[in-house]
């Protein structure tokens, strides 16, 4: 970790933000690529520094993720004394001030920044390919798994591929049309399939092998509608499973205990928090307090994300991952109580468990050891479901087959059998297999930040929040406008480039 923060230094030569415009004040950052690009290791050092930063409290340890996961239909306000900035993310009520907004921004362009200085340091230094092609694909990955973000989450945005060592040249950067950034993405994921490496030593799953380079392009494709694409990217995964040591893990639980979290093998790559290591921002998380129960004997949560009571009651009873993704009772000044005890009067419900309840050793909770599953292979599995279902393939009989691998795990783990979920009938068409694959999506990726992209790619934002059998009804959602978040208006206000504004905001 120390080799990460120590590169963090040189991220002000190609942030957007306000956050680097004091350089005339921090002189040390400006750095010259050629003096700190020499070698293959530091061609890696960037690449660290760039997971280094989203690994962070101001990206995917609180600012960013939790807006995500808020802007679905699966997790509420629970204590709603929490800052308005979170309660207007979720309530579709925010502006271009918001403040979750205009935190990650600019966390995720510096995370691209480092990426980007990684690239441009493999081409600097002089040593064989085979050493520094695979850095730059990887480079490549991150980059655009934080694109991947920001197009979904703003539509047209900059977009950045230079390294910049001259900060006032930011204020000229204009937009990208969304089109095109999702080309550029793609572009860099096939790089990755093609130049990434085939594993890394214990199985490290927080670093982009050939097939994660193709299982983000499959989702990629699905989010676009190239079915075809994404079946074949996805299968490809599949098909190739062994070689890329991927299972879906026999019990479901395993895969949120941070303790035993790099040991496992369903996911396919994952954001790695490491206990007791947080510096500032960097390393640090806060989803554990964010989704934890308030009022619990320590560790003690904050009840901010907490799923409607619809969301635990709708759940079908029997399915193991149920238990696994919600906690009902708490221990409270030393006695076991349920969630009608639970925090106060707005908070009184089942809350998520994924990454309260085993959140590893940490000296403090916003210490953990959680590694946060950006894609895994159950996702995986359900991504080829929908692609074959959808024409590709083997079509709507192969999308069963592959729905009722993830409901066979989630079935046959359970220590307690009760023959929940069964088995999707062969037989149905599909129309109704589309809609059982997105209901198999919301179940098996609850709480994960998945179902904000399903909804948006979907447009299903009228339906589940102004519809009839609504989780979390919102009657002012608009999909002329909430689709999107607003850009950021400090961003704007900095930049008219940027302009104009999304629509509605």
């Amino acid at each position: 970790m120390q080799r990460i923060y120590s590169f963090l230094t040189l991220l002000c030569l190609g942030a957007l933000l306000n956050t680097c415009t004091d350089l005339e004040e921090t002189p040390v950052a400006i750095l010259a690529p050629e003096s700190v690009f020499q070698s293959p290791r530091d061609v890696e050092t960037a690449v660290l520094g760039s997971y280094g930063r989203f690994a962070a409290e101001d990206a995917w340890g609180r600012k960013m993720f939790l807006p995500i996961l808020l802007r679905g239909d699966m997790v509420d306000i629970g204590d709603l004394g929490t800052p308005a900035r979170r309660v207007q993310v979720n309530n579709f009520d925010m502006d271009a001030n918001n403040g979750m907004v205009t935190a990650f921004w600019p966390a995720a362009y510096e995370t691209i920044s480092a990426a980007n200085a990684a690239i441009n340091g493999a081409s600097i230094v002089a040593e064989p390919a085979e050493r520094i092609v695979p850095l730059e694909a990887e480079a490549r990955f991150v980059r655009s798994m934080v694109y991947f973000h920001l197009v979904r989450l703003f539509g047209d945005i900059p977009y950045i591929t230079e390294f910049i060592d001259d900060p006032s040249a930011v204020t000229d950067i204009g937009k990208t049309p969304a089109a095109d950034v999702y080309a550029e993405i793609i572009a860099d994921f096939e790089y990755g399939r093609q130049n990434l490496p085939e594993s890394y030593e214990s199985d490290l799953r927080s670093r982009p092998t050939r097939a994660t380079a193709a299982a983000f392009l499959a989702d990629v494709h699905l989010t676009l509608g190239n079915y075809a694409e994404a079946y074949e990217a996805a299968k490809w995964v599949i098909d190739n499973a062994d070689t890329y040591n991927y299972r879906l893990e026999p019990d479901f639980q395993d895969l949120f205990i941070a303790d035993i979290a790099d040991g496992i093998q369903e996911p396919i790559f994952v954001i790695d928090f490491k206990e007791n290591l947080n510096d500032g921002p960097f390393n640090t998380d806060y989803m554990a307090p964010l989704t934890g129960i308030r009022g619990k004997d320590a560790p003690e949560g904050w009840s901010v994300a907490v799923p409607s009571f619809r969301v635990f009651e709708t759940w079908p009873g029997g399915d193991y991952r149920k238990s696994v993704s919600f906690d009902t009772t708490m221990l409270k000044d030393g006695e076991i109580v349920d969630y009608t005890q639970f925090g106060d009067t707005d908070a009184q419900r089942p809350h998520s468990a994924k990454f309260f309840r085993f959140f590893g050793q940490g000296a403090a909770i916003s210490s953990t050891g959680n590694n946060y599953q950006m894609l895994r292979y159950a996702d995986l599995l359900l991504i080829a479901a929908e692609a074959a279902n959808e024409g590709n393939g083997g079509g709507t009989a192969e999308a069963i087959e592959l729905v009722n691998q993830v409901r066979t795990r989630a079935r046959e783990g359970n220590p307690t059998p009760t023959g929940v979920p069964a088995n999707l009938e062969a037989g149905l068409d599909q129309g109704a297999v589309r809609d059982l694959i997105l209901e198999e999506r919301r179940l098996e990726l609850a709480f994960e930040g998945r179902r904000w992209y399903d909804i948006k790619r979907r447009q299903l934002g009228d339906e589940v929040f102004k519809g009839a059998n609504s989780l979390e009804p919102h009657p002012n959602f608009d999909a002329s406008r909430d689709y999107f978040f607003p850009l950021p208006g400090d961003e704007l206000d900095r930049n008219q480039n940027l302009l104009p504004q999304n629509p509605g905001y």
